[in-house]
């Protein structure tokens, strides 16, 4: 039997990236080098740039399947969804698959990503065994842990394109069943549910049975819960909540649940955890007239996107009285013992509900996310508006975020809004590696810095 499922191919993927140098050398020495990517998962303003970008068409498939390795060579832009549905049908997943269907591979891995098996398989890139990079001086070379390359394979989690681009990623796939049985456990303060989090991912079980995946939800803070999932290849019953029914209602209205492994892979995605509300989507009557194939995190993105350019919401505020907004859209990791202190501390300050939490362990050093290997860390996400007062300074609310998340020895992603000061940052963000790094893969600068993508918005 075969072991190795062609799919794109190696051919064709050839052909994708002489495409991409192509476009490369298009653009006039000097000029900054930046995908012409057509969708984004990021929440943070970029500014306006009429240089041409970099072709990535041809680059967002799956090239090829092993099955007996158990492993996949990927190109950088390929969607999760469009991952999981080529190794799915053989019985696999990527051992991390972010929340949203249309965050890529190369993404998650520059940007890092996260979701419920990141307790015991890590973040995305530490299922990353080489890859293919673009780098700024317009050469790709391939990357492994202990190769002539190890320094930017190190580096580039955290990134952000500022080391350059992936054009082909070999991951390690995880064998599952078909089914997913999920108990949603309520826990009334967050200390007790700190201290589950912190038990589960020790012991991998929680009384007795076996945990695969592991994600909570805070709706205030005496109201928590955790949702344990199972792997399983028991048939039964399956909910349906790409329907009627909202997968986070569910958690407070049932103690048990059944999913297929693919609607599980997906339960975020039907309501973007639950930012669809902002569109009606929840409301019976307009849910039953929204088409089933609208209910996904891009559309409500690109509703997002379409707004900030008609100003509709900003008209509303005026009706409204609303003196100032901002957006409050991030995630952070604290140590599982101060996830307390932070939800507490966030629910009176800023108030916004619910919160997701995902506990996670790195299994190694990275040093431009500098988590402790071993230590448990819970992600703590929460995406939304806050009103302000008129002269509220900007950024205000997520400044006091992110001072509060590194006194209490966290981190905080980098995919949002950031208002670091320059030193600040490259203390946080392994400023230092990171220019050593550069200085032999992008000797004229033609990337933008980490800094000035994620603070300078360049």
């Amino acid at each position: 039997m075969k072991s190795v499922h062609d799919l794109r191919g190696q051919e064709a993927h050839a052909a994708a990236v002489e495409k991409l140098l192509a476009s490369y050398a298009a653009i006039a020495a000097g000029s900054r080098v930046r995908l012409a990517k057509r969708t984004s998962n990021l929440f943070r303003p970029r500014a306006e740039n009429d240089v041409p970008g970099l072709d990535v068409s041809g680059l967002d498939g799956v090239i090829a399947i092993d099955v007996e390795a158990q492993t996949a060579d990927v190109q950088g832009v390929c969607t999760y969804e469009d991952l999981v549905d080529a190794v799915l049908p053989h019985g696999f997943i990527p051992y991390v698959i972010p929340q949203l269907r249309t965050i890529t591979l190369g993404g998650a891995v520059t940007g890092l990503g996260i979701e419920s098996t990141s307790f015991r398989n890590g973040l995305p890139h530490e299922s990353v065994l080489e890859m293919d990079v673009l780098t700024g001086d317009g050469t790709i070379v391939t990357a492994t842990p202990d190769n002539e390359h190890a320094d930017l394979f190190e580096a580039f989690p955290n990134s952000y394109g500022s080391l350059g681009y992936a054009t082909r990623l070999r991951i390690r796939l995880e064998k599952v069943p078909g089914f997913v049985a999920l108990r949603h456990v309520r826990f009334d303060d967050l200390t007790s549910a700190s201290k589950a989090m912190a038990d589960i991912v020790t012991s991998g079980e929680w009384h007795g049975e076996r945990v695969d995946g592991i994600d909570g939800t805070a709706f205030t803070p005496t109201e928590t819960y955790l949702t344990l999932a199972t792997f399983t290849d028991s048939p039964g019953p399956t909910s349906d909540y790409a329907g009627q029914d909202i997968y986070y209602r569910s958690i407070q209205q049932r103690e048990t649940d059944r999913l297929t492994m693919l609607d599980y892979l997906w339960r975020w995605d039907t309501d973007w955890f639950w930012c669809s509300g902002a569109f009606g989507v929840q409301n019976p009557t307009v849910r039953r007239l929204w088409p089933r194939r609208w209910r996904r995190s891009d559309v409500y993105h690109r509703l997002i996107s379409l707004d900030s350019k008609v100003g509709l919401s900003a008209l509303l505020d005026r009706i409204k009285k609303v003196p100032g907004r901002e957006k409050v859209i991030q995630d952070i990791e604290v140590p599982v013992e101060a996830v307390p202190d932070f939800v507490e501390w966030f629910d009176e300050a800023v108030g916004m509900r619910p919160v997701w939490l995902c506990p996670l362990r790195t299994t190694r050093a990275w040093p431009t996310y500098p988590l402790r290997p071993g230590d448990i860390y819970v992600n703590v996400g929460f995406w939304g508006t806050v009103e302000v007062p008129a002269d509220h300074p900007a950024g205000g609310v997520n400044r006091l975020i992110e001072e509060k998340v590194h006194s209490l020895g966290g981190h905080k992603s980098l995919y949002s809004e950031s208002f670091y000061d320059e030193a600040t940052f490259r203390r946080l963000y392994g400023g230092d590696i990171l220019d050593a790094v550069r200085a032999r893969y992008d000797a004229d600068g033609r990337l933008s810095t980490l800094f000035e993508k994620v603070v300078r918005n360049s």
